[in-house]
């Protein structure tokens, strides 16, 4: 068997330095390496995106370039930053990939502690937990939620709202902004600004009532869950092609 005790330390953890005519324990590199690697296995990453990282992410156009720059300065003033993000966008335009992007670069450079969780995948294990033979309560499902520093919400509104699922989510993030933890989110709803103003007023015309709640954040989550999403993040719009349809499917060859 190897030993892969650290021949810095001896396992410790702590190294001595010599400053002047003391020696100052400070912490040791495998010490720093280790956390950072607990803290990367417990934040849930997807694998299709734990590679994800500012440097591969791709620009194909202006709110691409506004949403990695923002995602960069969200890193560079965090712990200061006191606002999450909401990463609003059409499939294939890389919100996720940003999202991920920005746990990546906080738990590298920072060692903060963080989570991905899918808004779909959430849902389900709360309501799963209720069942008799569930080895996994309720508290189990929300504990990681609750206590990580910075959490990604992917996916927001995929699922469709009911009273239920308002009230859980919104209890969920009412947590958090209560006890100033930031959260980051991604969905394919529009809900701001001019721009659905416009699609309201063209839908109405239309008379298809179906359509516009297909297309709004607002009627996918609710407006009081909308609002405090709103209150406690920056929104974040991106557009453009669907990268995967665009660019992966040309690339596949048989």
């Amino acid at each position: 068997m190897v030993d892969k005790t650290c021949p810095k330390c001896q396992g410790t953890g702590w190294v001595l330095e010599e400053k002047g005519s003391r020696s100052v324990a400070k912490r040791c590199e495998c010490f720093i390496k280790n956390r950072k690697n607990v803290i990367l296995e417990q934040a849930n990453l997807p694998k299709r995106y734990k590679n994800c990282s500012f440097n591969n992410f791709e620009i194909h156009n202006d709110s691409l370039r506004s949403a990695l720059k923002i995602s960069k300065k969200f890193v560079k003033n965090y712990p200061v930053q006191d606002i999450g993000l909401l990463f609003q966008g059409p499939c294939g335009v890389g919100k996720t990939h940003l999202a991920v992007a920005i746990l990546n670069e906080l738990i590298e450079k920072k060692s903060i502690s963080c989570y991905f969780c899918d808004f779909r995948e959430l849902i389900r294990n709360i309501q799963n937990s209720y069942s008799s033979d569930s080895a996994m309560s309720e508290t189990d499902v929300i504990a990681p939620i609750f206590k990580k520093n910075v959490l990604v919400l992917d996916e927001l509104g995929a699922k469709r709202t009911s009273p239920w699922v308002e009230e859980t989510v919104f209890y969920i993030i009412n947590h958090r902004y209560n006890n100033k933890k930031l959260t980051i989110f991604t969905s394919n709803y529009i809900d701001s600004g001019e721009e659905e103003e416009d699609k309201r007023s063209s839908y109405f015309k239309k008379k298809d009532f179906n359509q516009l709640a297909d297309d709004s954040l607002v009627d996918r989550i609710g407006i009081r869950l909308r609002s405090r999403v709103y209150e406690m993040c920056k929104i974040v719009n991106m557009g453009g092609d669907d990268y995967r349809k665009k660019v992966k499917q040309a690339g596949y060859r048989f």
